[in-house]
């Protein structure tokens, strides 16, 4: 039997981020995968033709360059190969007359942009910008701290001295408020709100549902302030170097090695038993960066958990499906709107509030939607490495989906399931984008479609598709996720706890769990 200080069970960013500074902090480590890759949703893989790299979920890296773990051991991944593309012309919107908006670093042609839909909105977006720098702070002191914990009284503390009850009175408003809430208080023009509240369905919030402000308010800001970054090369760049760091410092990272139970002694978890058998000894922690329906569902022995736990865990929500098309192309599309689109890392087909309630609706009612919202990367645009010179991919994620198709709104599509629904569908998302990009079938070489339900098949974590372990909304976010009371990646089994998407502060690639659980055990 193997003997370690801590395992970790998965190898997404998170679960890499925690054993990366517990072998740090001089603990033996491993980090078990069922995969046969490490990374969770963040994945790099040449899909469709050699020498055309896909990110498989996740693209967008700026989360973790900004993130607290990035800082403190960012010197010792780029030793291990770490490397970001920036990018400057962030995203954009394309709207049903024919026109764009593209929100970039440079805060003049930004202003120039929304000053020519609103002049009253361009005076909003510069107090806006201004005050994000005086509100950002007291933010990010929030995201990057446990919840609840002292760190979030202090930053709390640092609001109010700062700025008084004012100020956090804003911040409050902010976090509750829903995205037509947020931008109807602050601008006129429907395509500046438009354009910002499509970043609310990267997560599961339509335009009025309450807790949505906050992220289309900080990415809006934030690209403006400090651009985006993708991975040179794609987004495993942070994952290969994460799991050399580990590897370097004494740890293991053991892949196609599928955990079969937690073993429980005394009511303590001491140790894992893989598939195959062997058993592997925890002396210090197991830390689980698997979703926790699955952990306690049927990794997890005969506990006593607490009725307020376990009944918190049945209740817990999965976010709407998620459907991933990747493209090898000729070109990138050419937009009719403005051929400077084809510099934008994203572009987001998602014309008006009204569609984004729409599709929401639609999708949680089990509908295929009529008109789907769609984030169309263009990562070739920025890092041309990532295909064969001359040659580019296309990143389409179309959000919301259902899990389970009830229906189609358009009433086209007869099929009930994914696996013989999803090229059809596809075709009505290529539709779509031709719309806007004329002659974007004619430049396509090749197409990888994956359903909500094949991301469920190749990573069980996302549960129906959903690329976020469970909706954001308000009862399950901050202190309420994944259950309240059991905020602090601690769960009921002594010697148990979890990090992962699933945990504060939820999805995305800040590493934020990972890193916060991994202090707390290690300083």
């Amino acid at each position: 039997m193997s003997t370690y200080d801590a395992l970790v069970l998965g190898a997404g960013h998170n679960g890499l981020a925690a054993a990366v500074h517990l072998a740090s902090r001089g603990w033996k480590v491993a980090v078990i995968e069922a995969a046969a890759t490490p990374g969770g949703a963040v994945k790099t893989a040449e899909l469709i033709e050699p020498g055309f790299r896909h990110d498989l979920c996740a693209m967008n890296l700026s989360m973790f360059a900004g993130s607290a773990f990035h800082k403190r051991y960012g010197t010792e991944l780029a030793a291990q190969g770490l490397a970001f593309a920036p990018v400057a012309d962030c995203f954009a919107s394309v709207f049903r007359d024919g026109t764009c908006l593209g929100i970039g670093t440079d805060p003049a042609k930004n202003r120039a942009a929304i000053a020519a839909l609103s002049a009253a909105d361009a005076e909003s977006w510069d107090a806006m910008s201004a005050q994000f720098g005086e509100t950002a702070p007291h933010l990010f002191g929030l995201l990057g701290a446990a919840m609840p914990s002292f760190d979030t009284v202090k930053t709390l503390w640092r609001a109010w001295r700062a700025g008084g009850l004012p100020l956090l009175y804003d911040l409050g408003q902010l976090l509750l408020s829903s995205p037509r809430e947020f931008l109807d208080r602050h601008f006129r023009s429907e395509k500046l709100k438009a354009t910002m509240a499509a970043w609310g369905l990267h997560l599961d919030f339509p335009p009025d549902i309450a807790g949505g402000a906050l992220f289309p308010y900080l990415e809006s800001m934030a690209n403006q302030a400090f651009g985006m970054v993708i991975g040179a090369g794609g987004a495993d760049t942070i994952v290969n170097a994460m799991t050399r760091l580990v590897t370097s410092r004494g740890g293991e990272v053991m892949l196609g090695s599928a955990v079969a139970e937690v073993v429980l002694e005394g009511g303590r978890a001491t140790g894992v038993v893989l598939a195959d058998g062997r058993r592997l000894q925890a002396g210090r922690a197991v830390i689980s960066n698997i979703h926790p329906k699955l952990l306690f569902g049927s990794l997890v022995g005969a506990a006593r958990l607490p009725e307020r736990f376990s009944r918190g865990l049945s209740r817990y929500r999965s976010g709407p499906g998620t459907m991933m098309i990747h493209l090898t192309m000729e070109d990138l599309p050419e937009w009719t709107a403005s051929p400077d689109l084809r510099r934008y890392a994203y572009v987001h087909i998602a014309p008006d509030l009204a569609m984004m309630s729409r599709v929401y609706t639609e999708a949680v009612s089990g509908l295929l939607p009529a008109e789907p919202a769609l984030v169309v990367g263009q990562p070739t645009a920025i890092d041309p490495s990532r295909a064969p010179a001359g040659k580019h991919v296309l990143w389409v994620q179309v959000r919301v989906l259902p899990a389970q198709i009830l229906g189609d709104a358009k009433g086209e599509i007869a099929s009930r399931d994914w696996d013989t629904a999803k090229e059809p569908y596809a075709d009505r998302v290529l539709d779509l984008i031709e719309t806007h990009a004329p002659g974007l079938r004619a430049k396509i070489r090749g197409r990888r479609v994956v359903s909500p339900l094949d991301l469920e098949q190749d990573n069980p974590n996302l549960i129906g598709g959903d690329s976020l372990s469970g909706s954001h909304h308000l009862d399950q976010n901050f202190l309420f996720r994944p259950v309240a009371g059991y905020s602090r990646y601690k769960t009921p089994v002594e010697g148990l706890y979890l990090c992962g998407a699933a945990t504060w502060p939820g999805a995305g690639t800040g590493a934020g769990s990972g890193f916060l659980l991994a202090r707390r055990l290690a300083g």
